[in-house]
């Protein structure tokens, strides 16, 4: 098969986050078929593509849209199609000529857009050839949208999240609507889109973990430490930090004075970096390798209370053998069972009583640690969630592709 993956953010092989999905997939895909990759990226990331390239037949990086005038901002809410929450980071007309001209030269049986911010880019693009249209949603924007607008009170964040979700509902499941397949996470992911719009054709990609690269650790390494891994771009990943520090952190120094809490990612806000100020809080910024961070902490936290998806994150904690706690919404989509492989902290109080059991309890630490690491090798070792996609667009080839 011929394959065009498409992605908002250039997936390297150190990015951090959802993008290291697009790149497990390029480069297990890459071993049986033709695949191509056309990404965002910026300057910076330059320096990684060599990473990719053994593993692309075509790869094209687009860069980022400058920002537009007020005036223009102002012209678009009204007057374009596009929702403002698609158009304000990703306007982007060369992506759309880049992607038609690709697919017209190599002549795909698949365009996939990962994320579905890049589907704008295969719908109702005019440059675009008949070609089997495929969007891969790692979370609904009008759901997470939706959850964030009533999660806020009165005031300037609630307004953008109304703004955001102006016209958002419509042209997004449009989009999934009239592609020829949507891809989830999890079965939960699939259920929403279903609820709203019965008639998608949906089926389920699990993410996935490298279980070598990211291999089982003993923790006589790890320090009394706590570890959180996210793209801070993402603005849940935000109020998760901003959440754990103001309901959760006051609790487990009272009854953990020398533990130390690692904010490990890039492009942390200010309100992330003011932290720092504590001594016991250390924030990275972008780094090029996780596992070093995951293996000092001897617990990994998910305090996530906002948004939608899959939190690979937890995969490659779980694969190290480290145990995590996590709300219910951080874990969602992962079959896991409280106390037997995860521990489940839904409320500030539970959530730092999971994370004082684990530092104290060795018996209930080696068990949690040796139940997640097993589950990351039956269920999320990267080639069987690429064997599953294989298979999906096998049973697609024979689909007449779509105008």
């Amino acid at each position: 098969m011929k394959i065009l993956l498409t992605c908002k953010q250039f997936p390297h092989s150190r990015v951090i986050g959802g993008p290291i999905i697009i790149y497990n997939r390029l480069k297990y895909l890459s071993q049986r078929h033709l695949v191509s990759l056309a990404a965002f990226a910026c300057e910076e990331d330059k320096e990684y593509i060599s990473s990719v390239k053994p593993f692309c037949h075509d790869l094209q990086l687009v860069p980022y849209p400058r920002k537009h005038s007020f005036l223009k901002i102002a012209w678009d809410f009204f007057a374009s199609p596009v929702p403002p929450y698609f158009r304000q980071t990703y306007d982007s007309p060369e992506m759309s000529r880049v992607i038609g001209e690709m697919v017209q030269k190599d002549r795909y049986d698949f365009v996939i857009a990962e994320y579905s911010v890049m589907g704008q880019f295969i719908h109702n693009n005019p440059t675009l050839p008949p070609v089997r249209r495929v969007i891969s949603v790692h979370e609904s924007y009008y759901l997470a949208r939706k959850k964030a607008f009533r999660h806020h009170r009165l005031g300037l964040k609630k307004l953008r999240e109304a703004v955001n979700l102006k016209g958002l509902k419509k042209y997004e499941f449009d989009m999934y609507h009239q592609a020829d397949k949507v891809l989830t996470l999890t079965p939960e992911g699939k259920e929403e889109l279903l609820e709203i719009c019965p008639e998608l054709d949906i089926s389920i990609v699990p993410h996935g973990v490298d279980v070598d690269y990211f291999a089982f650790l003993d923790s006589k390494d790890a320090e009394e430490s706590i570890v959180f891994i996210g793209n801070y771009l993402h603005y849940p990943n935000v109020n998760a930090v901003l959440y754990f520090h103001r309901e959760i952190w006051p609790r487990l120094k009272n009854l953990l004075p020398k533990i130390k809490f690692y904010v490990v990612g890039q492009a942390p806000p200010v309100e992330i970096q003011k932290l720092a100020r504590d001594e016991s809080i250390v924030v990275t910024g972008r780094v090029d390798d996780v596992r070093p961070y995951i293996k000092k902490g001897r617990v990994f936290i998910c305090p996530v209370d906002l948004g939608g998806g899959f939190r690979g994150k937890i995969l490659e904690a779980m694969a190290m053998g480290r145990p995590v706690v996590s709300t219910s919404l951080g874990a969602e989509g992962i079959p896991v069972q409280d106390r037997e492989n995860i521990i489940i902290g839904d409320d500030p109080e539970k959530f730092a009583q999971g994370v004082v059991e684990l530092m104290k309890d060795e018996a209930l630490f080696r068990r949690i640690a040796k139940k997640g690491r097993q589950l990351m090798e039956e269920k999320y070792a990267w080639e069987k969630g690429v064997e599953v996609m294989e298979g999906i667009l096998a049973g697609m080839m024979s689909e007449t592709p779509s105008n």
